[in-house]
């Protein structure tokens, strides 16, 4: 088990949990807004905003963050971008979130917006080579199976 250290910024703030756990909880913890914003329908100014959280984290120099979509606001178009957390980050978490749907989304302190995924941090060496082996697959990409 890793340990993260969690600070709250304010008071409201809540640390982030996960709702099920033992041999079959859940990959990602809950994270909460500490602060109520409306996300404006698609298309329009507001619609995609920073939510707060109100906690800033401070994560072992071998783990980070992913921040993933919630699947119940997802299925209503509201989706989170720009969503990793470095290991030496200590600035207070923001989601950021759009709205993707034709209605305006209110966010309310303490609902659960996102998840977070911690993930261990693996630092890869780039090589540049003149040519890569071949592989099945190819240079084929998005929707190469056909489906």
């Amino acid at each position: 088990m890793v340990n993260i250290k969690v600070k709250k910024l304010d008071a409201a703030a809540q640390v982030p949990r996960y709702a099920h756990v033992g041999e079959f909880g859940d990959l990602a913890a809950d994270v909460y807004a500490s602060a109520g914003v409306t996300l404006a329908r698609a298309g329009q100014a507001g619609s995609t905003q920073a939510v707060p959280t109100g906690i800033a984290m401070e994560f072992p120099a071998t783990h980070g963050a992913l921040v993933e979509d919630r699947s119940g606001l997802a299925v209503r178009g509201v989706t989170t971008l720009a969503g990793v957390i470095d290991p030496g980050y200590r600035g207070e978490l923001k989601v950021v979130m759009t709205n993707l749907g034709a209605a305006p989304v209110e966010i309310k302190p303490g609902d659960r917006i996102a998840q977070l995924r911690i993930v261990a941090r693996i630092e890869a060496a780039f090589e540049e080579v003149a040519e890569l082996g071949e592989a099945a697959r190819g240079a084929s990409g998005f929707g190469s199976t056909g489906k």
